[in-house]
């Protein structure tokens, strides 16, 4: 089964009816087939962007039920992460980009689900970038 990471976004988007990328974050959801990995982090930033209650309980539901997987990272991730966030410094990295980029070091994921430019900049330990598979 394909795996993919999922940033905020593309997330955000598919429970927010006005948003620009909203149909699109529909449509993906509704024809992607696989697993869909996403980091605590990125979690924290859609329940802010998602501050409504009711909307907020949804997109717990929607973990819940298997529609999310949330990636496990270990005190041992910190070293990982403090070296990413200081490697891209000058754009800033944020927490969660950072997370996103370490997991997919670490496990060999290659496609994310963004609506971020940054990803076409971040490179993984091998020189290599994430496919966005969203835009």
């Amino acid at each position: 089964m394909k795996s993919i990471l999922i940033d905020a976004g593309p997330i955000i988007a598919l429970y927010r009816k006005n948003d620009s990328y909203h149909e699109k974050a529909l449509e993906f959801i509704k024809k992607f087939q696989g697993r869909l990995i996403t980091t605590w982090p990125v979690v924290t930033e859609v329940m802010h962007e998602l501050y409504r209650p009711d909307v907020q309980e949804k997109f717990l539901l929607w973990i819940e039920r298997g529609g999310l997987e949330i990636a496990y990272m270990d005190q041992d991730s910190v070293s990982g992460l403090l070296k990413l966030i200081k490697k891209y410094s000058d754009i800033p990295m944020d927490f969660a980009d950072a997370t996103l980029m370490l997991y997919a070091e670490k496990t060999g994921i290659t496609e994310i689900a963004t609506v971020d430019s940054d990803f076409h900049i971040y490179r993984t330990a091998k020189k290599d970038y994430l496919k966005n598979i969203f835009l």
